[in-house]
């Protein structure tokens, strides 16, 4: 899982003055706020999102169900910057596209990881992470960190066995070398 500090590294990595790095930058915010997979982050429609009541809509989940999330402050102001400063004209209905030929067409998740590894590479984290899965993770620790409770915890991240999200959230777990003479 990435630090406090790690996390703060890696969003200051996205040029905001591009609209590429607006893309990126949301797309990370929708990975490490809101705990979303990488698919889920290709099938985020401009509908998905109700500014009104905060919310965020996933159609396209692992279970198959629809599901709504709050929607955070901060990732709410990435996204609205980024279709304001970034996104390009199209006629797609997806939040995230491509900003280079083909144009207007969806991102896919392989775009996704590229963008985000980039990234880590950009704050010097490529050594030690290389995936978006990293961020979902975080977002739980952090949750956890924050006395959020597993239950809690695992509905955000859509998860229907409590034990998954225990998984997800590793706060405080101190790695101790096993002493085989003593067992």
């Amino acid at each position: 899982m990435l630090t406090d500090s790690q996390i703060e590294h890696f969003l200051q990595a996205f040029d905001l003055t591009d609209p590429v790095g607006l893309r990126d930058y949301a797309i990370a915010r929708c990975l490490l706020d809101l705990g979303l997979r990488g698919d889920e982050v290709t099938h985020l429609t401009l509908e998905a999102v109700d500014w009104r009541n905060g919310i965020v809509t996933l159609h396209h989940t692992k279970s198959q169900r629809a599901q709504h999330l709050p929607l955070p402050v901060l990732t709410g102001e990435a996204l609205a910057r980024y279709l304001r400063e970034g996104r390009p004209q199209t006629d797609s209905r997806t939040l995230f596209i491509r900003h280079r030929a083909p144009f207007g067409v969806p991102l896919c998740v392989a775009a996704i990881r590229n963008a985000m590894n980039r990234a880590f590479a950009r704050c010097g984290l490529a050594g030690q992470f290389c995936n978006t899965h990293v961020l979902r993770r975080s977002m739980a620790t952090r949750l956890q960190k924050a006395d959020m409770s597993i239950k809690e915890i695992a509905d955000l991240l859509r998860h229907r066995n409590v034990n998954t999200a225990r998984v997800y959230a590793r706060v405080g777990l101190v790695q101790h070398p096993v002493n085989i003479l003593n067992n």
